[in-house]
């Protein structure tokens, strides 16, 4: 079997977010399991490892009624081949979005997937689209090139990483820069406005989400951002695959970053030596306390909010806080000044250090996900595989990856509903379970013992190529 992956970002060439460790795990993976998987994404100015790559060709794309240059290279890496698609005016620019042209950058990437492969050898059983940058490609498809024998087999699969970001524009962009015309404009358009992942979603033949609970979370209004009415009529294309993670790059026995390696027999002197790093690196008291830790983007759907309500009160409890994240000015400034009034007990980094956050993962002794919403989270597992205990709410891939340990079987602590009470409570339960030297190494020994690699996802994507191969 052979796929194409086709997604705007993948590590460890470009990343900005969890599509990037997606997109960069799962085809190298499914190549481990004898498929043959390839990856295509854009080739962006500030790029990694730029010098391995080699020039295949270039040839003209359609946009609206224009052609623009397209170079194609390509770079392998763990067995997995990439393609890049060049082109300056689009691409060479410092980071991947949030530029006013966005959605016609994103309409000529979603067709110039389509047209590499009339110069290139590989014949794909199965295009992989992701969120809402390639979502036109399926439409494409089915539009414009499905007639022609070299494309009537290929079957589409489409999945939402996050399904908040849809590639809205005004209908205006479709004919002048998609090239789609008035006749074929109903498949994209959804609530009086252009919805590229409205068309995906349309012309797919599965569509994925990236846990199974988000699946079904994504039908109900409050998750869906307008799209549930269509996503329920097409219900009987949708499914969930819960990620996974990179377990040779998350790895504490080999990580480079961290003050000493450890394994899941040899975590406890490992962790104390990560642990005492980790607050010399924040200057906190060494006083035998719990450091409870937070990576994310300080924004208010990552429950950041709650955290704000019951700081004051964790620190009560006698708990260290740790927290590096970016985002909205206002939790930017809580936190500042917590820590600022603070000292010894608060530490806070404002920005991403991919460094610092492995040394916060190996480091602390519980992890924060109190998430409103969370298609699948990458970061509980991550530090589930540190032996860091997530207190999480059950939304999305947090349900679906971690269990409550209250009945002695789980991997972490949980709450059901959004609300600063019930973490709190979760958040006590933990430091409870933290002075019980017996239970804690357990506890930390079953939660890095978890398998959240790929291989397992891996076989349930397998499975879901072979179903839509076998479609019509």
């Amino acid at each position: 079997m052979k796929i194409l992956y086709a997604a705007s970002e993948a590590a460890p060439f470009a990343k900005s977010g969890g599509l990037a460790d997606v997109a960069g795990a799962l085809p190298k993976a499914l190549v481990r399991d004898g498929i043959d998987a390839r990856v295509v994404m854009p080739l962006y100015g500030d790029l990694k490892f730029k010098d391995t790559l080699t020039y295949v060709t270039n040839f003209s794309v359609p946009v609206g009624w224009r052609s623009q240059y397209c170079g194609l290279f390509k770079a392998e890496r763990d067995g997995v081949v990439f393609y890049f698609i060049d082109n300056e005016y689009y691409f060479k620019r410092s980071g991947l979005y949030g530029f006013y042209d966005d959605g016609e950058r994103f309409a000529f990437f979603s067709r110039a997937i389509l047209e590499m492969l009339f110069y290139t050898d590989f014949e794909p059983d199965i295009i992989n689209c992701n969120d809402w940058q390639t979502a036109l490609t399926p439409v494409y498809l089915n539009l414009y090139y499905r007639h022609l024998d070299k494309f009537s087999r290929i079957k589409t699969v489409f999945t939402i990483h996050n399904i908040a970001y849809q590639g809205k524009y005004g209908l205006d962009i479709l004919e002048d820069t998609c090239g789609i015309g008035a006749r074929d404009a109903h498949v994209v358009e959804y609530d009086g406005c252009a919805n590229f992942m409205k068309g995906a979603i349309e012309c797919a033949d599965k569509v994925t989400t990236v846990s199974p609970t988000y699946a079904q979370e994504i039908l109900d209004p409050w998750f869906s951002h307008g799209l549930d009415g269509l996503l329920r009529q097409k219900q009987y294309k949708l499914c969930g695959i819960l990620n996974g993670i990179d377990v040779d790059v998350f790895n504490p026995a080999t990580d480079p970053d961290i003050a000493k390696n450890y394994d899941a027999e040899t975590f406890q002197e490992g962790k104390a030596v990560c642990k005492e790093a980790l607050q010399d690196e924040f200057g906190l008291h060494k006083d035998g306390s719990p450091v409870m830790a937070m990576v994310t983007r300080l924004v208010g759907h990552k429950g950041v909010d709650l955290v704000q309500a019951i700081a004051e009160g964790l620190l009560q409890q006698g708990i260290e806080l740790v927290i590096l994240g970016s985002g909205e000015a206002q939790y930017e400034n809580f936190f500042n000044e917590l820590c600022a009034r603070n000292p010894g007990r608060v530490g806070v980094y404002i920005g991403f250090n991919a460094k610092l956050a492995q040394q916060i993962y190996a480091g602390a002794d519980i992890f924060l996900m109190p998430s409103r919403s969370e298609p699948c989270g990458l970061a509980q597992m991550v530090s589930c595989r540190y032996g860091t205990i997530p207190v999480i709410r059950e939304t999305g891939g947090l349900k679906d990856s971690i269990r409550d340990s209250g009945d002695g079987y789980g991997n972490g602590f949980t709450f059901a509903n959004y609300n600063a009470h019930e973490l709190y409570e979760a958040c006590w339960r933990a430091k409870e379970g933290y002075w019980q030297k017996d239970g804690w190494p357990v506890l930390v020994k079953r939660a890095m013992e978890c398998d959240f690699s790929w291989s397992n996802s891996a076989k349930s994507y397998e499975g879901l190529y072979n179903e839509v191969v076998n479609l019509w």
